[in-house]
């Protein structure tokens, strides 16, 4: 018995051993593969780290170059970069709530989103406008009121999308896009103010528009991803973040970006121009640029709708209706990209000429999808109505920086802002009613139809105003060339020779030649500062010896019947044929020495 207990006592001694020893390695493996966890995350979050630094250096030397960076157009790069990037969050978050593409529902309820949606440009025209204009010494303030204003919007959306409060969400949803519109008009208006001297308009609004894109494409997967995992109310506290932050680099903006307010520059006498006459003559070139684009956005809403209703009523066979409304999507996100990219490479090319063949391209691709109608063609018009409305609308936004001055330039962008949108609510109405009676190309024909009478009303105008102009042009030469009557007297170059004693056989007497100054370097040549020659304007320009201006040397005659040419210190009168002195002042830097300034005056 007691050898029994023994040998138990033993095999638990030895079993107890066992598990000591496999639980001792087990946690010296834990431990390991801890110490390995941590070494890999640490590893990870390091290469994470040099990837978002170098990421960051890329875009940061993309941003300032061509001198972007010395005249704050860099800051505003990634100023509206990053602003995008929290209207997405915006966007992503409320995409499930009121705010969603109306697929799968009654046309009515789409009509009433179509209305909807043109309630921020109401406001934006005929009031946050001429407020931006009235402030254009603050608009740094103004741009940073928008972007903390929707921070605070999206705090209280964050608080009411849990109970789901939709009269908290909806007004401030609707206000949010307010002070978005009123950002990218103040962010358009000041545009000149920041732009460098080797970069052109359309190119400037290309680059913001670029990166403006590419971070809304990053933002919208990660505020959808983190909708989806924490919660809707999570991603627009991340959009709360980001707004405060970049309130406070906006003020940090260069302060060449304000410009003096109007009532600082009118004069003591002088009235204030009425702004609504002032806005309703903005000029051919404006008018026309606006026109074209408001038909290029009428046929963007008419094919938004168009199509998606053909495809929700199984006109447009091919795919599966999902996958068919996501391939359209592609190929009009696509076609935008690419209209963006296109207009930064434009150096050189006048917007007005961007704008009309942008018409003429949506034109071409619309009357040949209108006669071979199928899903690929479909696509095909989708990318080009993308792409066309993409550049036309950059170079819209150069036409109008460079045409319209100052005091009506914020108040200019918000009414083009509203009538686009204007326009395309009517197309996405008009889409809406097609739908109804037609299917396959019979709505693309119609389009076709107005964007070629459209682009055509242009060309006729453009051609008129372009003779009208050169007309113009040719009538004032006519007026400032000289008569003959009013030309002075030619020395003829034979009249000393016809005759030794001076009396030839010339029609008149022949005009003294007009005196000039001895060369600079010829001891004949007073000094300048000596007495009786002044510093600033020198007036005496008689000698007595004519002197050969080719060399400016004054101790050899000039051959008889040669033209004179002015010296470098002289200039010809125009008509007259006689010089003058220079200028000449002791304080100007020399001519191969000064350079083009780099930005306009506020620069």
């Amino acid at each position: 018995m007691a050898g029994g207990w023994e040998r138990a006592r033993k095999t638990v001694g030895d079993a107890s051993r066992l598990v000591g020893r496999s639980a001792a390695g087990a946690g010296r493996a834990t431990v390991r593969a801890g110490r390995g966890a941590g070494q890999a995350t640490v590893r990870a979050g390091r290469g994470a780290a040099r990837g978002t630094r170098r990421v960051g250096a890329a875009s940061r030397r993309l941003t300032h170059a061509q001198g972007a960076g010395r005249t704050g157009l860099g800051q505003l790069i990634e100023l509206t970069a990053l602003e995008s990037a929290g209207d997405a969050l915006v966007t992503a978050a409320l995409a499930g709530t009121l705010f969603k593409l109306p697929v799968n529902e009654a046309r009515g309820q789409v009509a009433l989103y179509l209305l909807i949606t043109m309630i921020p440009f109401v406001v934006v025209a005929p009031f946050v406008g001429p407020v931006l204009d009235r402030f254009r010494s603050g608009r740094r303030f103004v741009m940073a009121g928008t972007l903390f204003g929707r921070g605070l919007l999206c705090f209280a959306m964050a608080a009411a999308i849990v109970p789901g409060d939709v009269f908290t969400i909806f007004p401030a949803a609707l206000a949010v896009l307010v002070l978005s519109k009123a950002y990218s008009v103040s962010r358009a208006a000041i545009m000149p103010n920041v732009l460098p001297a080797d970069i052109a308009l359309v190119t400037a609004n290309a680059r913001v528009a670029l990166f403006a894109l590419v971070t809304a494409g990053v933002a919208v997967p990660v505020g959808a991803g983190v909708s989806a995992w924490l919660g809707a109310e999570w991603t627009l506290r991340g959009a709360l973040a980001i707004f405060l932050l970049l309130g406070v680099l906006a003020v940090r903006l260069p302060r060449h970006v304000d410009s003096p307010d109007l009532d600082v520059l009118l004069e003591e006498n002088e009235e204030r121009p009425a702004r609504w006459r002032t806005l309703l003559n903005v000029g051919p070139v404006v008018t026309e640029a606006m026109a074209a684009n408001a038909a290029v956005r009428l046929y963007s809403g008419f094919l938004l709708f168009y199509l998606l209703f053909l495809v929700q009523d199984r006109h447009l066979p091919g795919l599966a209706p999902t996958v068919t409304i996501g391939v359209l999507a592609v190929a009009a996100g696509a076609g935008g990209l690419a209209g963006t990219a296109v207009a930064s490479w434009t150096r050189g090319r006048s917007p007005q000429v961007i704008v009309l063949a942008t018409l003429g391209l949506a034109t071409v691709t619309t009357a040949v999808a209108a006669f071979a109608f199928t899903l690929w063609t479909a696509v095909a018009v989708a990318l080009v109505a993308a792409f066309a409305q993409g550049l036309g609308k950059l170079a819209l936004d150069a036409i109008v920086q460079r045409e319209i001055g100052e005091e009506v330039r914020s108040s200019t962008f918000g009414v083009v802002e509203a009538l686009l949108q204007v326009a395309w609510v009517g197309g996405g109405l008009v889409g809406l009613l097609f739908s109804l009676f037609t299917g396959g190309g019979a709505g693309l024909t119609v389009m076709a139809v107005m964007l070629g009478v459209s682009l055509g009303w242009l060309l006729v105008r453009r051609r008129r105003r372009v003779d009208a102009r050169d007309a113009r042009v040719e009538a004032a030469r006519a007026e400032a060339a000289p008569s003959p009557a009013d030309s002075p007297a030619v020395p003829r170059a034979d009249a000393g020779d016809r005759s030794g004693d001076g009396s030839g056989s010339g029609s008149g007497p022949v005009p003294a030649a007009p005196p000039v100054l001895p060369s600079l370097d010829s001891p004949a040549a007073p000094a300048l500062g000596s007495p009786g020659v002044p510093t600033d304007v020198s007036t005496d320009v008689s000698t007595d010896v004519p002197t050969d201006v080719s060399t400016g040397d004054a101790s050899r005659p000039a051959t008889p019947g040669e033209t004179p040419r002015p010296a470098p210190w002289e200039r010809l009168l125009p008509g007259t044929g006689v010089t003058t002195t220079a200028i000449v002042r002791r304080s100007d830097p020399p001519a191969d020495k000064r350079t083009k300034p780099l930005t306009n005056p506020h620069g």
